[in-house]
C-alpha cells in the first residue's frame, strides 16, 4: 500500500521515531488510574500537585531512554515542558480525550476533553494527537459513532498537519464476556477488526492491544499468527500498548508483535506501575533510576532487533512518502 504524507505529519512521525524508524515509546497520560494506583482506597484525595509531581518523576527519569512519550495535558505535558523534564530530542504525544467514557445505548463512548483541541496540541509544538477510542467492530450504532469521532479528528490532524494515533481499546458487553477466559476466545477478531475498520480514516499509527491474552493461548505460532492478522488489517504502522500487564509479559509480547510487523511499542504501567506505588519519592525515584530506565532500553533492543520502520508500511523509502515540487511552499 502506498501513502502520500504531508510535511508536517513526516515531521511529526520522525521526532516520535529514531533513525531507524523505529517508535519506542513510554505513556504517562494516564489520570484517574493513575490517582488509584497512589491510593487506591481514596484516590479523590491525590491531589493536582503530587499526581504533577509523579508525571514530573516518569518523564525526568524515563523519557530519555525513550524516542517519545505520551502525555495528558492537564498534569503531564505542560508542566514537563517548563520543567525541564522532557528533553528537547525525545518527541511529544499530547493526548485530546477526556478520562473514562461515558456510554450509550450500546456501548462506551469516547469524550473529548473540554476546551482542548488538535490545534492547541500542534500550537503548543507536540509530535503527535493520541485519542483513545473505546471500539467494539461488532456494535454497528456504537461503533458507527465512534468512526465519526475518529474521521473529526483525522480531518483537524489534517488541516493542522499533525499525525495522528489512535488507541482502540475493546471491552465486554455482556454478562458471558466478564469471564476473562470466554472473552479471551473473542480478542483476536475484535483487535483484529478494530484495526481494520479505524486505520482506513486518516490514521497515521495504531496503537494496538496485543490480539491475543497470554494466559489462555501460550502457542507461539498461534500467537505469531494473530499478530500477523493485525498487521495484515491495519493499512498505518503500528505500535503494541501494555495494557496494564505485567512487565516480562509486555515484553514477551513486543517481541512477538515486531516479529510480525509492528514498529515498537507504547508503553505504560508494564513500565513503570510499581514506582507509581511508592508513596516515598526517593524510593521511587531511585526504582525509576535504575529498573525503569532499564525496561525500556530492554524493550527497545528488543524493538530495535525485530521491529519494522514505520515507513515500511507505505514504502521502502521516506522520501517517497512526501512529494515536494519547487513551488511546494505556495500550496502549503
Amino acid at each position: 500500500m502506498s501513502k502520500n504524507l504531508t510535511i508536517g505529519k513526516l515531521r511529526g512521525l520522525q521526532q516520535m521515531a529514531d533513525d531507524k524508524g523505529i517508535l519506542a515509546m513510554c505513556a504517562m497520560d494516564h489520570r484517574g488510574s493513575m490517582q488509584r494506583m497512589i491510593n487506591r482506597k481514596a484516590p479523590e484525595q491525590v491531589s493536582y500537585d503530587v499526581l504533577v509531581e509523579y508525571k514530573r518523576d516518569l518523564t525526568e527519569l524515563l523519557a530519555p531512554e525513550a524516542t517519545a512519550v505520551l502525555l495528558d495535558p492537564i498534569y503531564g505535558a505542560a508542566k514537563a515542558i517548563a520543567g525541564g523534564d522532557l528533553p528537547g530530542n525525545v518527541g511529544l504525544l499530547v493526548s485530546l480525550e477526556e478520562t473514562g467514557y461515558e456510554s450509550d445505548s450500546q456501548g462506551r463512548v469516547t469524550t473529548l476533553l473540554p476546551e482542548w483541541s488538535v490545534e492547541k496540541i500542534k500550537r503548543m509544538g507536540a509530535s503527535a494527537v493520541k485519542i483513545l477510542l473505546y471500539y467494539r467492530p461488532d456494535l454497528a450504532e456504537n461503533a458507527a459513532g465512534q468512526r465519526e469521532v475518529t474521521r473529526l479528528i483525522s480531518a483537524q490532524c489534517l488541516d493542522w498537519d499533525i499525525p495522528f494515533l489512535i488507541e482502540p481499546i475493546t471491552y465486554a458487553i455482556s454478562e458471558n464476556e466478564q469471564d476473562a477466559a470466554s472473552f479471551a476466545t473473542h480478542k483476536t477478531d475484535l483487535v483484529v477488526g478494530s484495526a481494520r475498520d479505524l486505520t482506513l480514516l486518516g490514521v497515521d499509527v495504531l496503537k494496538a492491544e496485543f490480539p491475543a491474552d497470554l494466559r489462555y493461548e501460550r502457542d507461539e505460532g498461534r500467537l505469531l499468527a494473530a499478530c500477523q492478522h493485525l498487521d495484515e488489517a491495519s493499512e498505518a504502522p503500528w505500535i503494541l500498548l501494555s495494557a496494564g500487564v505485567s512487565f516480562d509479559e509486555f515484553a514477551r509480547q513486543v517481541k512477538i508483535a515486531c516479529q510480525a510487523g509492528a514498529s515498537g511499542f507504547l508503553g505504560g504501567r508494564a513500565i513503570w506501575e510499581e514506582a507509581v506505588r511508592m508513596p516515598v519519592r526517593s524510593e521511587r525515584r531511585a526504582w525509576l533510576d535504575t529498573v525503569g530506565r532499564d525496561r525500556v532500553r530492554r524493550l527497545y533492543e528488543m524493538a530495535g532487533e525485530f521491529g519494522q520502520p514505520w515507513w515500511k508500511k507505505w514504502t521502502d523509502s521516506l522520501e517517497k512518502l512526501v512529494d515536494i515540487s519547487p513551488d511546494w511552499h505556495r500550496r502549503y
